[in-house]
This record gives structure tokens, C-alpha cells and sequence, in this order.
């Protein structure tokens, strides 16, 4: 694998997922700490902080790498705030990476905190009629799980996935999170209790989709040279991010559009967007699907899973269902996916998810995930998207 872009991982954190109802700078702060214990870095030996943007909690949040290193204690280092909706963890990571490997930062600290409101994650107030996620809501009411029952639709059709296969999702990530201290969700699910749930939307199951949660999570980089420093020979590394953007026409439809490209004057390009994500951290990092151990990714509902695991290319296109059925995906199985438990035992917490996502793969990788290991995991993958063609997949390895 490419080594010349490596930074090292020396430390990661959380707070734990639930609803909390408190200011997020607190559940930030908490991961902070955690991750700098982790690390054994001083706090003033952190150079470069990035916050993860928290639209929904006012001007603090919007700045929040200042707001973090405030809370913190300012010590004089640089700050950078990302945006990326769901992606925004891995944008920040990647924002943290790039000023290491220039040569102008050693030490980093990447964190994002959510106060999430009950229910929906709907768009801010106001009117804004050229904003297709406003525009979504206004016209068609058409919220986060109406999307996720489309392209279960979708499954179903071409690849003749059941409802009963979207709820094996869901037991088998419930009992995944069950010994994950982190997780919100901490109970064994039967598939009978996900399929008597309330149908949300069609096909799709209250215990299908993921809830809205508060969490927040951090992660420590260094530069290579400073983790030799500091006696760490071997550190879990980052190999790749990847953040692509859409590549015209889109012939597939992705949240907040309601509508498809035509690709009559201009073919489709090779691989869909979600399809992309992947193949570019791999691209990056120089290895191929088949060399991946564990994957974290963005279960928003037990549908999306299957879709991801086809995007990364873990399994051919209609696929998905057959290793799951067979245990492929569970710990133990060939290529584990979600060992965290993931947003099904946490819910979104918007800022911190893709960061959350890369320490369950650091402990995997470190053998520190007690009660949920991958044994003998040596490479892992994190997928997410967010709305308006953000993409994010971090590899990491030992």
C-alpha cells in the first residue's frame, strides 16, 4: 500500500450516543479528552483543530473549531470548521491530513459533537426556493425516510430483497452494538418485533430507520515522524479519504433531488456516484476490495447497508442479500460490516458520525474492541454520503 501519504492515529474518543438534551460543545469537549488520553498528547502540543460544523445550534456551531479550542482552553492553535452534512467527519479528517502531510501541522485534533432535535431532521427555517432540500420538504413532504423506502423499492425489484432480509439487518446490528459502551441501542431485536414495528414508509419499518441522536467523537493524528517520537512504532494509520463529487448525468436518484439526469446526449458515466466513494479510496490506498477486513457504514436504514456493501464492491451488484443471509457480514463471517452496532444502535449524530465510524475501526485494528472484535482485522473501510454530492470513505490499516 501507499505510504507516502500515511498520518498516524494515536488517539480516539467518544461520548456516548443517546438524547441527552445538552449543550453539544459538552459531548465534544468529553470525546476531546477522551481522545487526547488515548493519545498521551498534550493538549498544548495540539497545533491544528477542526471542528465539525453543528448547523443546528446556533453560531457556536457554526464555527465550531473555535468554539471546541475555546471550550478546551485556547492554546494557540490553528482552526478550521468543515460542513459536509453526514460526510463531514471524513471532510474534516481530511482537512486535519492534508495540513500534516504539508508539512505544516504535527499534531491535529478532529472532532464533532450533535444536538439533535426529536423527530425528523428537517432544513432550518425560512423559505429558500432554489434549495432542493427545502424544496423537498415544501412540495412533496418528502422526509429522509421516504428516500431510503424508494431505493428499498428499488432493491426489491431488481434484486428481490425481502422485508425480511432489510430486518436481519437490523438483528444483526443490534446484536453487534450490544456490548458497544457507546451505543444508544443495547437490546437483542427479533426480526417478528422489526417487521410488527409501524410502517414508516413502504416497505421500510420504524426499527428499520435509524434514529436522531446526540454524540460527539474525536480522533488525534500526527504526523508519522511525531508518532516515532512519542515511541509509536506502529500506529493504526490513515491510508486513504476519499470526497468525491457526482459525476454528470446522474442516472441515480440521491437525497435531497427528486429527479434523475437524462443520459441520452451524454452517456452515464462508469460508476454511480456511491460507487465512486469507494473506488477512489481504494484508488488511493492501493489496494482492491478483497483486502478489506471490517467496514462501518452508513446504515441511515437496513436497505442503505446492502447498498453501501455493493457500492464498496464487498460483493458483486444483487449480492448483498446472499452474504448476509449466509453470515457473511456478522462477526465471524467474512467481511464484517457495522461491528459497531451502527446507526442502528446509535442514530445520527450528524458532525460526529463519519469520525465515529473510524475509532470503531481503530479499535478493531488495535484489538480493543471488546466484545464485538474482528479478529485479526488489518484494513478497514468507512462509507458516507451527504446531501448535495458530499461522499466520504476513509481507509485505514496496520
Amino acid at each position: 500500500m501507499n505510504s507516502n501519504h500515511d498520518v498516524a492515529i494515536l488517539g480516539v474518543g467518544m461520548h456516548a450516543w443517546g438524547k441527552w438534551g445538552q449543550p453539544f460543545v459538552r459531548y465534544g469537549v468529553a470525546a476531546a479528552r477522551a481522545a487526547l488520553a488515548d493519545s498521551g498528547v498534550d493538549w498544548q502540543d495540539v497545533d491544528y483543530i477542526v471542528g465539525g460544523e453543528t448547523v443546528r445550534n446556533g453560531y457556536g456551531g457554526y464555527v465550531a473549531g473555535a468554539t471546541f479550542a475555546q471550550a478546551l482552553g485556547w492554546n494557540g492553535a490553528r482552526v478550521a470548521t468543515s460542513y459536509a452534512a453526514c460526510a463531514t467527519g471524513a471532510q474534516a479528517l481530511d482537512t486535519a491530513r492534508a495540513r500534516i502531510l504539508a508539512g505544516l501541522s504535527d499534531v491535529a485534533l478532529v472532532v464533532g459533537a450533535d444536538t439533535t432535535p426529536k423527530g425528523f431532521l428537517a432544513p432550518n427555517a425560512g423559505e429558500r426556493w432554489d434549495d432542493p432540500d427545502w424544496l423537498r420538504f415544501r412540495l412533496m413532504g418528502m422526509t429522509n425516510p421516504g428516500y431510503f423506502a424508494l431505493n428499498a423499492r428499488r432493491r426489491i425489484d431488481l434484486y428481490g430483497a425481502t422485508v425480511e432480509d432489510f430486518a436481519a439487518v437490523k438483528v444483526k446490528n443490534a446484536k453487534h452494538g450490544l456490548n458497544n459502551p457507546n451505543a444508544r441501542y443495547r437490546k437483542e431485536v427479533a426480526a417478528a418485533d422489526v417487521l410488527a414495528s409501524p410502517m414508516v414508509a413502504d416497505p421500510l419499518h420504524l426499527l428499520d430507520i435509524c434514529a436522531t441522536s446526540d454524540g460527539g467523537a474525536a480522533i488525534i493524528l500526527t504526523s508519522m515522524e511525531y508518532a516515532r517520537k512519542k515511541g509509536i512504532v506502529d500506529p493504526v494509520k490513515i491510508k486513504a479519504i476519499s470526497t468525491v463529487t457526482p459525476t454528470f448525468p446522474q442516472t441515480v436518484m440521491d437525497m435531497p433531488n427528486f429527479s434523475t439526469e437524462s443520459a441520452s446526449a451524454v452517456p452515464a458515466p462508469e460508476r454511480t456516484f456511491k460507487e465512486s466513494i469507494g473506488y477512489a479510496a481504494y484508488e488511493e490506498a492501493g489496494i482492491s476490495p478483497e483486502d478489506v477486513d471490517v467496514a462501518e457504514v452508513y446504515d441511515l436504514a437496513t436497505s442503505v447497508e446492502l447498498d453501501w456493501m455493493e457500492d464498496l464492491a464487498l460483493c458483486k451488484r444483487g449480492e448483498a442479500e446472499h452474504l448476509l443471509r449466509a453470515g457473511d457480514t456478522t462477526i465471524g463471517g467474512r467481511i464484517p460490516v457495522n461491528p459497531s452496532g451502527g446507526l442502528a444502535c446509535f442514530g445520527e449524530a450528524v458532525p460526529a458520525q463519519a469520525l465515529a465510524q473510524v475509532c470503531e475501526l481503530t479499535w478493531q485494528l488495535r484489538g480493543q474492541a471488546e466484545g464485538r472484535q474482528v479478529e485479526g482485522a488489518r484494513i478497514g473501510i468507512t462509507a458516507n454520503q451527504g446531501l448535495f454530492g458530499h461522499g466520504s470513505s476513509v481507509i485505514v490499516s496496520v
